[in-house]
């Protein structure tokens, strides 16, 4: 009887599924909040924004001053009391990083699944909601001015990000140009409004915010 010479492949290894795969897809879709706006608004003090990093095991390197970290993983089950603590600071912006919060990712999903609660569980209308432009990524690429506003800055742990940023000082020849958040950059949209949020606030921060925005050219 003739014998196989055939050997069984070794049994595939099921792929795990994404972190966010027993948890909804959110229905709300937060907008961009401007890197350069969120720069403004730290450098002035003003107690209304709150950041809210989900990166957990990438937090590392440092992170955005004053920001709040809560890992997508268990976002979901924290929202509400996200939520209560926002609203009894009296916190008008509620913005979400991540890495590079790119559409799709942690950022993007928390802060979907938190304009949900706000708008729909509890019905406030004035809590705005947003995804922070370029994520902490794009917030170390911006250059110096965005640095100093780090805890823990970490140079090293972000190589990849400053050796991009060295090179397009270069392809500008050096000048540096205007302060800009390049990596992972989405453009704020025309207004800056959208059925779910508004860049709003009291006229008075409104014009503080705006007026002190050409500080930062070069």
């Amino acid at each position: 009887m003739a014998t196989s010479n055939t050997t069984e492949a070794p049994p595939t290894q099921e792929q795990e599924p994404p972190w966010h795969a027993s948890f909804p897809t959110p229905s709300l879709t937060p907008d961009i909040f401007p890197a350069r706006r969120a720069l403004t608004l730290l450098t002035l003090k003003i107690a209304s924004l709150l950041l809210v990093d989900v990166r957990r095991t990438d937090y590392t390197g440092g992170s955005i001053r004053g920001s709040l970290n809560i890992p997508a993983q268990g976002f979901y089950w924290n929202r509400g009391a996200l939520y209560e603590l926002a609203y009894k600071a009296d916190m008008e912006w509620v913005v979400f990083t991540c890495g590079s919060s790119k559409e799709g990712g942690r950022a993007w999903r928390c802060a979907g699944w938190f304009l949900e609660h706000v708008r729909h569980t509890v019905g406030d209308e004035d809590m705005q909601v947003f995804v922070l432009e370029g994520g902490v990524k794009g917030w170390v690429g911006g250059g110096e001015v965005y640095r100093g506003l780090m805890d823990g800055f970490v140079e090293g742990e972000w190589g990849d990000v400053l050796e991009k940023e060295a090179q397009e000082k270069m392809v500008e020849g050096g000048d540096g140009g205007k302060v800009e958040v390049q990596a992972g950059a989405v453009q704020e949209k025309e207004g800056g409004e959208s059925s779910t949020n508004a860049v709003g606030g009291t006229t008075e921060v409104k014009e503080k915010v705006w007026a002190t925005e050409a500080f930062f050219d070069d």
